[in-house]
């Protein structure tokens, strides 16, 4: 498992464009769960299937899918040369079971061996292992250097492609499958094989800098995160500072970046959204906590719904945003049921911060640049700020 990308790459689809949920393959799930208005601002219940959503693009992947399901051959595939055709980089196309594994990811659980990466200096560097994981099991600890997957090296490779490998085809199935792993810890090379086990991941975590500095750190938006966020604020001790620690969130669901925007909102705008030329509006709850000093700490793994919450921040002066620049992932996907019961999700329109700032390829600018000791960093601002 990566910090980087809760979310694995799409088995048939090896582009840039599946790297994420909301705003990427998640509005599959987000239109779905209610957490955005879906076309002609309908929101479907909780758990009911996407919508036939009447979009002109989404009709030709289609009918793509229904000619081919007329002759016999596999319309996931020409839906997704359809979309390919298209030139749409974040569209995607999922099968039924797919799908499903997206519901589960944002229930929080994963199929995988329990450990967290990033890319540095070229170089695949494990940041964090869960506990009880097969991963812990084999003795494998923060700072060990991942050299190879089943003797493939990972040497170079994006961190989501090692994600892949990691997470075998990440279904039911895949749990009890083993994967060989070639590590480095100083001097010491070894290999470990690890059987995949069926795991509970913990997206929201509280812990402590010196100086009684209250870190959150959120690692994706799955439900139920961003009450978790609101109930770590309220719990921090009075007068302390709060890192809100956003470095390698992939996004998940923007209802939960709302809902931990209202942490340290009173109300009013969050982002802003055109869904085929209409624009629409997120709100953040009133009762947030306004006064407690905030710092966001992000890097280039932050994405999507953490991009929005991060320019929410920034932009109405609630938080000092520390680290690098962030991925820039700011582009809206809608859902719509294929005629075989896979899931099309097409690009529709884009979001803004609250200053009206698109985050699509930009990305957004900290306001103090970091990277070598950013989280030392954010506390030495916090300090600053008269924690």
């Amino acid at each position: 498992m990566s910090g980087r990308a809760l979310f694995r790459e799409p088995r048939r689809i090896r582009r840039g464009g599946a790297l994420t949920l909301v705003f990427t393959g998640v509005l599959v799930a987000g239109a779905v769960t209610g957490n955005l208005p879906g076309p002609a601002d309908r929101k479907p219940a909780a758990g009911s299937a996407p919508s036939a959503a009447p979009l002109d693009h989404h009709a030709e992947v289609a009918e793509a899918a229904k000619a081919a399901m007329a002759a016999g051959t596999s319309p996931v595939e020409a839906a997704q040369r359809a979309v390919s055709r298209s030139g749409d980089r974040w569209g995607a196309v999922y099968s039924p079971g797919e799908y499903e594994e997206f519901v589960d990811a944002l229930d929080g659980r994963y199929t995988g061996v329990g450990l967290w990466a990033r890319e540095r200096s070229g170089r695949i560097e494990v940041t964090k292992v869960g506990s009880d994981t097969p991963a812990a099991d084999a003795g494998i600890r923060a700072g060990d250097r991942l050299r190879s997957v089943d003797g493939a090296t990972v040497d170079g490779r994006p961190v989501t492609e090692v994600v892949s490998l990691l997470r075998g085809d990440d279904t039911d199935e895949s749990a009890g499958t083993t994967v060989r792993l070639g590590l480095e810890r100083g001097t010491r090379t070894w290999s470990e094989t690890l059987r995949r086990a069926r795991l509970s991941r913990d997206t929201v975590t509280v812990d402590g800098l010196p100086g009684g500095i209250t870190v959150v750190k959120v690692a994706a938006f799955t439900k139920g995160s961003g009450d978790e966020v609101r109930a770590a604020v309220r719990e921090a001790p009075a007068g302390t500072g709060i890192v809100l620690d956003l470095r390698g969130n992939s996004g998940g669901l923007v209802a939960e970046a709302v809902t931990a925007a209202s942490a340290f909102l009173d109300g009013g705008l969050v982002a802003t959204y055109d869904v085929e030329g209409e624009q629409r509006a997120l709100h953040a709850e009133p009762g947030g906590d306004t006064l407690r000093p905030l710092v966001a700490l992000v890097d280039g793994g932050t994405m999507s719904a953490a991009e929005l919450l991060t320019g929410a921040l920034q932009d109405r002066g609630r938080a000092v945003v520390v680290g690098s620049r962030t991925f820039g992932k700011g582009s809206v996907q809608m859902p719509a049921r294929l005629p075989d019961g896979s899931v099309a999700e097409l690009t529709v329109g884009h979001y803004r911060t609250p200053s009206g700032r698109g985050v699509d390829d930009r990305g957004i600018t900290p306001d103090l640049e970091a990277e070598e000791q950013a989280l030392q960093q954010a506390g030495t601002v916090l300090t600053g700020l008269g924690r």
